[in-house]
């Protein structure tokens, strides 16, 4: 079905569950083809991914604080990423985002996606009574405890987005310890559920999320009329 047939300002929310990370990669360069020919409409994923440490653009090999013996120990991968960025770890019971947007005609201006995308986020936190912030200079979403949220995203040929957000909803905060998250060795890290002393459903974080996307970007949202394919979730 071309994208003509469809309501033009709908975004379609996938919800994946846990996903490999090199997998999520293939997916969404499978999903930038199909958004750049028109297929469908712009899109966001929501997933987990199993441990797993991510190298950026930007990565510097020391904030790699965790050998190789010590990464397998914990059945932690290791991958560069095509995103922008530092260094930084995700796992389960951390809410991935990738939005797969067509930035055309009037959404070109990177600095303001990312101010966007933090948008977001705070309104997320919010919501669960967190009081989230900005840090002047540094993107993601920060709390007096620490860092709540980290962003990292790309931008194709075409003004097309892939990668995004990682939303610490009930992570193993431990984890962080074999990095230097996004290469801030001065910063902590935090989640929501940390933040709040007690349980957080990722599935109401998602929904809360959905709503909160929809509303900065002035998009409706809605679930996926298609599924993706096996090969790509297992």
């Amino acid at each position: 079905m071309a994208e003509t047939d469809r309501a033009p300002l709908d975004i379609e929310v996938r919800r994946l569950g846990r996903v490999r990370y090199d997998r999520a990669v293939e997916l969404q360069e499978a999903l930038i083809a199909r958004r750049r020919d028109g297929v469908i409409p712009d899109q966001l994923l929501f997933l987990e991914h199993p441990h797993v440490i991510t190298m950026g653009s930007g990565a510097k090999v020391e904030h790699v604080l965790a050998d190789a013996a010590t990464r397998e120990r914990m059945g932690v991968a290791l991958v560069r990423s095509g995103r922008g960025g530092d260094v930084t770890y995700h796992g389960p019971g951390q809410l991935i985002g990738y939005p797969i947007l067509d930035l055309k005609p009037d959404r070109q201006d990177l600095h303001q996606y990312l101010r966007d995308l933090e948008e977001v986020l705070l309104r997320v936190v919010s919501g669960y009574g967190v009081e989230g912030r900005r840090t002047e200079g540094r993107t993601g979403v920060w709390t007096e405890e620490g860092k709540v949220a980290a962003i990292g995203i790309r931008v194709s040929s075409g003004w097309i987005t892939s990668h995004g957000f990682a939303l610490n909803v009930a992570p193993d905060l431990s984890f962080f310890r074999a990095i230097v998250p996004c290469g801030l060795a001065d910063q902590r890290v935090t989640s929501l559920e940390h933040l709040l002393g007690r349980a957080v459903s990722i599935d109401n974080v998602m929904d809360r999320t959905s709503v909160a996307f929809g509303d900065v970007f002035g998009r409706t949202v809605r679930a996926a009329s298609e599924s993706i394919p096996p090969e790509f979730v297992r």
